[in-house]
């Protein structure tokens, strides 16, 4: 796969930028603390901030950590070694109660995410005073002021550190929500619930990550501000270098309902038995095979659990034109959401994320299982989180221009007619209209997805600042 050179060759990243950046983009964690807070007490939660900046990792710390924990690994076969990170965001609103006044640049954080939600897709409901609100969690609906992020290996590390930081924050803020997250268990780990692996397919930044063959090469200005290959680079306050914008959405996963629909509508063809169809159905709808996370488009017929585990061959394909969609469908998840070569790359590399989401949310029950139904009061799904350093052309534009757009990707047929592609079948959203959502391509006919599997509960944008801000320009 072509891979877009950074240009004009970058610098980045400096030690000093490594010990600038908060470390959440590589935290290594199986579980994971979200605390959605407000501030109560701008002036105090100012001076604790700058008692609070010792416990924030940055991504140096987690370099050394990822160092630590591979020797640990080679020397135990068993165990996990500890580690516990800690990294803070700032919603718009949250920064304004800090006393910033000058624009970051970006139009859908300083308008918050509730204003966004037409534009992505969520459902919404008419509230007790007859105003039309999305069908989002309360605290999202009434705003929150930052976020604490608290990822490790286990929940009494988690817990330790959390009583930390409740301990140095105090009274300045209330606490309006606490998700915690955890990598779902066994071989089921790193994938989400549905059952299919997560994070695959993850931009590259040379010096900065780990690259993996078919990978995307990005400048660090796509994800992180103020560097090469940030658009507004040059207007942004100086503070603001080495932040990101984050983009939180709490993700319902209607996980026995999604499994009654594959089992119920396998995909007929010689010699594939009904579990095998309807195998092979879920992942057309996702672009991937259940298992391990293989690529329909390099096997798209039979899994290959060996290519999935392969990260030198499961990410390193584009997509064959001249195969149509007997391969891997346009509307699929990972074509919707990542075009490859569908457009040019320099087209789509503005639009890469980092995403860093952990299920949440118990394991689907064997009554669940055989009703085809989630248990009343049983909430399970995705704590997503995703790097940018435009939400315009991150987060908010491939929910909006890609996975939501049923002409997307852009395909025409032998009379040069505009395809209709449908929904992405996954997380395209369409604020829950009854109607269902209509997908071509994934079989010969057009398929109707009676009910949106995977439903928004809300969430924010943030700005995960440098830490250099937390005993500088935010704090007393």
């Amino acid at each position: 796969m072509s891979q877009v050179p950074l240009n004009p060759p970058s610098t980045f990243p400096t030690p000093n930028d490594l010990k600038d950046l908060q470390g959440e983009l590589g935290f290594p964690k199986r579980v994971e603390n979200f605390i959605f807070f407000t501030i109560q007490d701008p002036a105090g939660f100012k001076h604790a901030l700058k008692q609070l900046q010792p416990l924030i990792t940055s991504t140096a710390e987690v370099q050394e950590a990822r160092k630590h924990i591979q020797e640990f690994k080679m020397r135990n076969s068993e165990g996990l070694m500890k580690f516990v990170g800690t990294n803070i965001a700032f919603s718009a609103v949250g920064l304004k109660k800090l006393g910033v006044t000058e624009s970051l640049g970006d139009v859908d954080f300083e308008n918050g995410q509730r204003k966004d939600a037409h534009n992505l897709g969520d459902t919404f409901i008419t509230d007790s005073s007859g105003q039309s609100v999305p069908d989002w969690l309360p605290a999202f609906k009434s705003g929150v002021d930052g976020v604490i992020l608290i990822g490790g290996d286990s929940l009494p590390s988690i817990f330790e550190q959390k009583n930390k930081v409740e301990h140095i924050l105090g009274n300045t803020i209330h606490e309006a929500l606490v998700v915690e997250g955890q990598a779902r268990p066994g071989k089921e780990k790193g994938h989400e619930h549905f059952g299919y692996l997560d994070n695959i397919s993850l931009p590259g930044i040379k010096n900065l990550t780990k690259i993996f063959p078919g990978q995307q090469i990005v400048d660090p200005g796509v994800l992180v501000v103020g560097q090469d290959g940030d658009k507004l680079k040059s207007s942004r306050p100086a503070w603001a270098k080495n932040g990101s914008f984050v983009a939180y959405r709490h993700l319902n996963q209607l996980v026995p309902e999604f499994n009654k629909f594959v089992n119920d509508n396998p995909i007929v063809l010689p010699g594939l038995g009904r579990p095998e169809g309807s195998a092979l159905l879920g992942s057309r709808m996702f672009g991937r095979w259940k298992s391990a996370g293989a690529p329909i488009e390099i096997t798209p017929l039979k899994d290959d659990p060996a290519l999935g585990t392969d990260d030198q061959r499961n990410n390193n394909f584009v997509f064959d034109e001249s195969a149509g969609q007997t391969r891997c469908p346009f509307s699929a998840h990972i074509r919707k959401t990542n075009p490859r070569n569908d457009l040019s790359q320099e087209f789509v590399a503005p639009h890469q994320m980092m995403r860093q989401g952990i299920p949440f949310g118990p394991e689907v029950t064997f009554g669940e299982e055989t009703l085809g139904k989630t248990g009343p009061g049983i909430n399970r799904g995705l704590a997503f989180v995703c790097y940018q350093s435009a939400l315009d052309d991150g987060f908010s534009f491939v929910q909006h221009s890609w996975a939501n757009n049923v002409k997307f990707p852009p395909k025409e047929d032998g009379n040069n007619q505009q395809l209709l592609i449908g929904f992405d079948p996954i997380i395209g959203a369409n604020g829950g209209d009854p109607s269902g959502r209509t997908v071509n391509g994934i079989i010969p006919t057009p398929l109707t997805l009676p009910i949106e599997w995977v439903v928004s509960k809300g969430g924010e944008y943030f700005f995960s600042p440098p830490i250099s801000a937390l005993s500088g320009k935010l704090a007393a």
